[in-house]
């Protein structure tokens, strides 16, 4: 797998890697990337949201009108707190792949992550098939979600992705998981 240093325009390093979101065990590789949302009278918002690369289990997700790097670092510590039940630096540093947008490369995000002690991971430029993990997710979510509503709010959106979320990590079977679900595969890796 070839991989190499690119620094972006506010000045981190990270990593290209030319390989597929995937992850061999639970926390070897989170995905996290943003998703536009109609909230109806609030106007569109930004969806922030953090995947398991191994058990597609979809472990943060913050929902604002910025759309900042505070909306993607919230969505991170959510996730932090989901599968670690606390926020501090991880035990074992792993990978965090987004795409190269502004919000992944500003200095508070680099600075929130490396604390945290995780590594990032950017995919090449305009390969969004190289974060295919949270792509597809963010797909499935919108067509099962969100196109089948009509948020009149942004509280309204909240709820009803909020309730989806634990639907899909809870409930619905992912063929790539040999039928179980994102919470039964990390009770069976863990």
């Amino acid at each position: 797998m070839a991989a190499w240093t690119w620094r972006s325009p506010s000045g981190s390093v990270g990593d290209f890697a030319m390989m597929p979101s995937v992850a061999a065990a639970p926390n070897e590789r989170w995905s996290t990337d943003l998703a536009r949302i109609w909230t109806g009278k609030d106007g569109w918002a930004s969806l922030a949201l953090v995947i398991d690369c191994h058990t597609r289990e979809l472990l943060g997700w913050h929902l604002s009108k910025s759309g900042k790097a505070t909306t993607a670092s919230a969505a991170l510590e959510h996730a932090l707190i989901a599968r670690f039940g606390t926020l501090g630096k991880v035990e074992k540093e792993f990978l965090l792949r987004s795409d190269n947008g502004l919000v992944f490369t500003s200095h508070h995000f680099t600075k929130i992550a490396r604390s945290y002690g995780l590594k990032q991971e950017f995919i090449t430029p305009h390969c969004p098939q190289q974060n295919g993990m949270v792509e597809r997710f963010i797909r499935t979510l919108k067509e099962q979600c969100v196109h089948r509503h009509r948020f009149e709010t942004i509280q309204h959106a909240m709820r009803v992705i909020g309730d989806w979320i634990s639907f899909y990590n809870n409930r619905r079977p992912h063929q790539a998981l040999a039928m179980r679900t994102p919470a039964e595969a990390f009770t069976l890796a863990a």
